[in-house]
């Protein structure tokens, strides 16, 4: 009788996605109606969840990897419950809707994560599962196990074929992430050829070699599916799963299922014939037999009160593990471990006077600062914690042998760690922040494109900012990479000047609840500010960061006759330059172009005054940016080119980064 309902609702999961497509005359049928029984399965059996409760903390978490078939999902949240109406099912893909084109995070509840750039999700889900081992590491105890959750996550030819599922699986596999289960849906078909015309590898063994248990099974038959999720779910024995489900894309939509025109909305024209192949209605859309809703209906009741015993099991955690509860919920509150600039004196001391710091050794003592009075903090690497100098102390290392550790080594998989960190994210119980070079970071840019559109707290610390690296060459110097960060919505870019800008920059990053931050540190040492400027204060420094832009330097007139506008370590070239130039001279230090373009229109007059036209900007990369800011009436100090295997020194000096440059510029634009 359960195989009957089931195979019933599969196939009325597969009529309310054709029909949405069909209206809209937009989307993909191949996926959700080809794994209809894998999600019958999951919504109509196994997943332990509560739709009354989307974020319950307990609870299993699904992940749809090929985003595209996003009304697999809706239809699943539609009948097992959730907060998804017909209504929603039906706006699919309209303006404004809960139900757009691909799976958005924060716009319908039971969606995990934003999916869609293939291969992202799998990455999502090792992140998920990552914070899941860590949480139970952390705060289950002998008599109380209130972290038992398993991630699945359903994956297609697609999100295979992408370099960072292999990344990730061979992290998952390191870490013997036993809690996730993988099912790919294996229906031999991308959107342009079958498979074999692109790959001959056998992805079960790639998965096994990677320290993974995998299984085969028949993706249409109810009974396979359940027996491989269940002995998956239930089996924790150090390997992570993979399920290879064989199924049929576009499945009793004849001419289209199992074949490339399966994968788009084309086969949504026919619905009524897949109606009939399915015993669906074929004078009715959007239908759902009462005997299903019924069948969810008693399901849904189970699972709430599932999760009602869950919140009995932890008010008794919580009153037997204070110290725990506390130190839990101070890490789902973001705001907990933010630095604002009244708690930042007494969270991060002070630099002493005249240091002489590289940024990523300074923001390294106040990221070891944040990580002591916030233990939901996580720092990650992609095998250059040594140099990024990002390593948490006394917080040990993230592994199979240790899940509590809050140290994670990824290894030199920089798009994994990102994807991973947006999973971490994701499941809002922890802060995390991931290193590596600066000129690296375009191998996680599509990560944290992801994560700026799903406003997720990720901080990313990225040293050897500039040409000043010097002696490895053009393939070490970012040039371009900054200003690519900057055009990224939604992404606070902060490239502090000295180790009281350092400190600043960490502010910014975690005062954010509703985005990514993106550290750019040198790794040559820079003095502080103060070697030129002594009345730079500490504070000055910090809280002119948080806003984005302030005057380092004031001009000692009535008003500028001209400013200087710099960033990271150009700051000090820019005082130094002005120094010589004298009187009427104001500098202006631009960590953030995104912060202090935020600002009221008050205090960014009170920083470039419209008055004073004749502006200089200077900084060690592409010019583009600053245009914004220096106006037709300015010119810009930049490097528009690749740099050159010298002694950093050398390579600034003789690319324009220095002060008689900076000098001769000034008197130009001041005849």
């Amino acid at each position: 009788m359960k195989a009957d309902i089931l195979q019933r609702a599969a196939n009325e999961a597969r009529g309310l996605a054709i029909d949405a497509i069909y209206d809209k005359s937009s989307g993909h049928i191949g996926l959700p109606l080809g794994c209809a029984e894998i999600g019958a399965v999951l919504y109509g059996e196994l997943l332990r969840v509560n739709p009354d409760e989307p974020r319950w903390l307990n609870r299993d978490r699904f992940i749809l990897s090929g985003g595209h078939g996003s009304m697999f999902l809706y239809a699943w949240l539609h009948l097992s419950g959730y907060d998804v109406t017909m209504e929603d099912v039906r706006a699919f893909r309209s303006k404004g809707s809960h139900t757009p084109g691909h799976p958005e995070f924060g716009c319908c509840p039971g969606v995990e994560c934003t999916t869609g750039p293939l291969g992202q999700g799998i990455a999502n889900a090792v992140g998920f599962a990552i914070s899941a081992k860590h949480a139970a590491a952390r705060y289950n105890t002998p008599e109380y196990e209130i972290f038992d959750q398993t991630v699945y996550c359903l994956a297609g030819d697609g999100c295979m074929q992408e370099g960072i599922s292999r990344e990730a699986a061979a992290i998952a596999g390191t870490l013997r992430l036993d809690n996730l289960v993988l099912i790919y849906d294996a229906n031999g078909i991308t959107l342009d050829a079958p498979v074999e015309r692109t790959q001959v590898d056998d992805v079960a063994a790639c998965f096994a070699a990677h320290g993974w248990d995998t299984f085969t099974v028949d993706g249409h038959d109810l009974q396979a599916v359940e027996n491989a999720l269940r002995t998956a779910r239930l089996e924790r024995n150090g390997r992570p799963k993979l399920i290879v489900a064989h199924t049929t894309i576009a499945k009793g939509v004849p001419g289209f299922e199992g074949t490339t025109k399966g994968h788009g909305e084309g086969g949504a024209k026919i619905w009524e014939a897949a109606h009939a192949n399915w015993g669906l209605p074929t004078d009715q859309q959007y239908y759902v037999s009462a005997e299903v809703r019924e069948y969810m209906a008693q399901l849904k009741a189970q699972r709430v009160a599932a999760c009602a015993e869950w919140h009995e099991l932890f008010a008794a955690w919580k009153q037997a593990c204070p110290e725990k509860a506390q130190e839990l919920e101070s890490g789902m509150d973001l705001a907990v471990c933010g630095l604002s600039a009244e708690k930042s004196d007494a969270m991060i001391p002070h630099f002493e006077g005249g240091s002489k710091l590289a940024t990523r050794t300074s923001a390294a003592q106040v990221e070891n600062a944040i990580s002591s009075h916030c233990p939901a903090f996580l720092s990650t690497s992609a095998d250059l914690f040594s140099s990024n100098k990002n390593y948490l102390k006394d917080a040990g290392d993230f592994s199979a042998q240790n899940y509590a550790g809050r140290n994670f080594w990824f290894g030199i998989r920089e798009h994994a760690m990102a994807a991973i960190c947006n999973g971490i994210a994701y499941d809002g119980l922890f802060r995390v922040s991931a290193g590596t070079f600066c000129v690296f970071v375009d191998y996680m840019r599509a990560a944290i494109r992801v994560a700026a559109l799903a406003h997720l707290p990720v901080t990313y610390v990225l040293t050897h900012d500039s040409v000043a690296v010097g002696e490895d060459g053009p393939t070490h110097q970012p040039v371009e990479t900054v200003t690519g960060l900057r055009i990224i919505p939604n992404l606070d870019v902060v490239r502090p000047a000295d180790e009281e800008e350092a400190a600043g920059a960490w502010m910014c990053a975690m005062e954010r609840t509703d985005g990514p931050t993106a550290l750019i540190l040198t790794r040559q040492n820079v003095p502080s500010l103060t070697a030129v400027q002594p009345e730079l204060s500490a504070q000055m420094r910090r809280e002119g960061t948080l806003r984005g832009a302030y005057v380092a330097r004031r001009e000692g007139t009535d008003k500028p006759q001209l400013i200087i506008i710099a960033a990271g370590s150009e700051v000090l070239l820019a005082l130094q330059a002005a120094a010589e130039l004298g009187e009427g001279v104001r500098v202006v230090s631009m960590p953030s172009m995104w912060r202090f373009n935020q600002q009221s229109e008050v205090y960014r007059e009170s920083v470039l005054p419209s008055s004073c036209t004749r502006r200089l900007a200077v900084e060690a990369g592409k010019s583009d940016l600053w245009y914004r800011y220096v106006g037709s009436q300015g010119s810009i100090i930049g490097i528009d080119q690749f740099g050159f295997s010298a002694p950093g020194e050398q390579v600034l000096s003789e690319l324009g980064m220095n002060v008689p440059n900076i000098v001769a510029h000034a008197k130009r634009l001041c005849k």
